[in-house]
């Protein structure tokens, strides 16, 4: 990595404190600090801020580093990708598992206790599936291969380009099945246990 020693010997050659770097980019003489020590990297606001007041281009400032940052870049991806998917799972097992308790003992009460669960884990399967279509991953192996941090090769890529409107299919008709026994199991509970 050559950022570092990129930063530190423009900011010397300039007579510059990390102090003064510090106030002329808006950012903390400790995160100049981080960036001079690898700790961390400047986000691209400040990549640009940085070649803007040494004059030189972004490519002069980062050198070698485009790798690196791209690699960074998909590993901070990679753990929303996982994030949210593990926080979707949680609440809609959660969810499916309190359903029935919650309304059984608390009634109306307990039914919006689980609509907003399942709104909750909802709004994550949408993050999800933004994060997918802003990939471009739609099939199983496609999601593997990204959270392995992977990229199918062109040939893979077009096979599973070719499952997907069959997936597409089967998900919709899953999703369907899932929202229909949802609805029964709430229409039997208000019938049940509700309007007794």
């Amino acid at each position: 990595m050559e950022l570092n020693t990129q930063i530190k010997k423009y900011r010397t050659s300039m007579n510059l404190s990390q102090e003064e770097l510090a106030e002329k980019i808006y950012v903390t003489r400790q995160t100049i600090s981080n960036w001079e020590n690898s700790k961390s990297y400047p986000d691209i606001h400040s990549l640009l801020m940085l070649s803007s007041l040494f004059n030189i281009s972004l490519d002069q400032l980062i050198k070698g580093d485009i790798n690196i940052m791209k690699k960074e870049i998909n590993q901070a991806d990679l753990k929303k990708f996982n994030h949210y998917g593990a926080v979707y799972t949680i609440l809609l097992v959660l969810f499916i598992v309190s359903v029935v308790p919650l309304a059984v003992f608390l009634g109306v009460y307990g039914l919006i206790i689980s609509a907003v669960l399942f709104v909750i884990a909802m709004y994550f399967a949408l993050k999800l599936e933004r994060y997918k279509k802003d990939n471009d991953i739609h099939t199983f192996k496609e999601i593997v291969a990204f959270t392995e941090g992977k990229k199918l090769d062109e040939i893979e890529k077009n096979k599973e380009i070719g499952k997907r409107p069959y997936q597409q299919i089967l998900s919709a008709l899953i999703c369907a099945i899932i929202s229909f026994i949802v609805g029964m199991i709430f229409v039997w509970l208000l019938k049940s246990y509700i309007f007794v």
